[in-house]
């Protein structure tokens, strides 16, 4: 190989190291600032309005970073000393909204959990004041807040997967309240049914009683 030749050969190699390294810091630089989005603390907040003429109103505030949420929500004109079942719902199919009575698919003018589901998507974190969080303790009713004088002051920090962080991050989940004394008895009964989660547990420990957007 002459000497032209070789000079032209080691430019390009240079060139090409140049180009690499240039990449390289590229892609460097990208997978930083994807690993600072995800841990950077996003802010969301919702208004808790009424379902199923319940009553109930509040406010809610969900921060995400990765996949740790710190979750606060106040809550009145709940039933009082009973256990009130509250969740983070996402589903990625979802219209990511409260249910509306268009949902209401047998006409008997309440809205079940399942009927709300199309609107605000499966449980994905399930607010617990103590132990397990995820969807399995839906309905572990002995670990939920009673409401005391009907109102509840909630705070935790807990873990989620991945697709419900960032569903929380896009604006994406909503925070519903359940349980609702249709009758307005002072308990939970059997008046308006079976629960469509558990048909063990009355219709009104279960139903929606309040529902927000938590958007960003």
């Amino acid at each position: 190989m002459n000497r032209r030749r070789i000079l032209t050969a080691a430019a390009a190699g240079a060139m090409l190291g140049s180009a690499l390294l240039a990449a390289s810091s590229a892609n460097a630089a990208a997978g930083h600032r994807e690993t600072v989005h995800h841990t950077k603390a996003v802010h969301t907040y919702a208004k808790l309005k009424q379902l199923n003429q319940s009553g109930v109103s509040g406010r809610a505030a969900v921060t995400a970073r990765g996949t740790s949420l710190s979750v606060s929500y106040r809550a009145t004109g709940l039933l009082a000393g009973a256990p009130h079942a509250v969740h983070i719902h996402y589903g990625a199919q979802a219209r990511h909204e409260c249910p509306n009575l268009y949902d209401d698919t047998n006409g008997d003018l309440r809205l079940t959990t399942l009927e709300g589901v199309p609107a605000y998507g499966p449980v994905a974190v399930s607010l617990t004041t103590k132990g397990d969080t995820s969807p399995a303790s839906a309905l572990a009713v002995d670990r939920f807040p009673a409401a005391p004088h009907g109102r509840v002051h909630y705070h935790r920090h807990v873990q989620t997967d991945k697709a419900t962080a960032k569903g929380v991050r896009a604006g994406d989940a909503v925070l519903v309240i359940h349980g609702v004394d249709h009758n307005h008895n002072g308990a939970y009964d059997f008046g308006a049914g079976k629960s469509d989660l558990d048909p063990k547990l009355p219709a009104e420990a279960t139903n929606p009683a309040a529902c927000g957007v938590l958007h960003r």
